[in-house]
């Protein structure tokens, strides 16, 4: 038996209703690997929402921390009711099951080097440039299906600032608030950087599985719930003390 499948299994063995969920575990501060390896809870703003949101509905939730590309797999393929954070694109609508509103909006913003004298820049400033994301994230479909951008992935976030700085790229593309923080908590980083522009403002989703069990039902509670949050002033207090903690806004 895998060590997700006993999770599971341990899960649903619980007398309380659990929901199972997957969340990302290298994007701060919204969701990141928390202590205890890969079957503990990740850490952060959206494990936070995520969790009162279920609450307003009298469910728990038992959320493994995996990387993105897995998370969006497991809840895919059913191993898990969702995977958060994600974005909704054309690549991606039809294959899970989306509530609405959206849990919180963030930009995708470009950065360049710091001496970079570019202007304000727009997604079509970027063509014939050399731009780098990381790889398995969701990216607009205008970005990632337009061939006139010269494009090169990376592992992570952290892995696509050391290509601009080291030159292999022109420009990276990061949300701008764990962008900034990743960027100002490195010395090999800070004052190097600097934002040139706006791809799109997007908003990110907790994506339900279609072929989990309790997927369709989840999706309807967890829209219930957030509309109930976002109605009541809980929502707005959650964001306001987490945009006053981080000191991003």
């Amino acid at each position: 038996m895998s060590s997700l499948v006993a999770a599971q299994t341990t899960a649903t063995s619980q007398p309380t209703a659990e929901v199972m969920l997957a969340g990302e575990d290298d994007w701060p501060p919204y969701s990141v690997a928390g202590p205890g390896g890969s079957l503990a809870a990740p850490v952060g703003f959206a494990v936070e929402l995520v969790s009162a949101v279920f609450a307003t509905q009298g469910l728990t939730v038992r959320i493994i921390s995996v990387p993105f590309s897995r998370c969006m797999l497991y809840a895919k393929s059913g191993q898990v009711a969702g995977c958060f954070n994600a974005t909704i694109t054309d690549d991606n609508r039809a294959d899970y099951l989306w509530h609405q509103p959206a849990m919180f909006e963030e930009e995708l913003s470009i950065f360049g080097r710091a001496e970079d004298p570019t202007p304000e820049m727009r997604l079509s400033d970027l063509r014939g440039k050399r731009v780098a994301y990381t790889n398995g994230y969701t990216y607009p479909s205008e970005f990632m299906h337009d061939s006139r951008i010269q494009k090169f992935s990376a592992v992570s976030d952290t892995a696509l600032i050391r290509m601009l700085l080291s030159r292999r790229v022109d420009y990276i593309l990061l949300n701008r608030t764990p962008g900034w923080m990743r960027i100002d908590s490195s010395p090999d980083f800070r004052g190097k950087v600097r934002r040139t522009g706006l791809v799109s403002m997007d908003g990110f989703w907790l994506a339900f599985s279609k072929q989990h069990p309790q997927g369709e039902r989840l999706a309807l509670q967890f829209s219930q719930g957030l509309s109930q949050m976002r109605r009541d002033g809980s929502y707005q207090r959650m964001l306001d003390e987490f945009r006053a903690r981080v000191g991003y806004r």
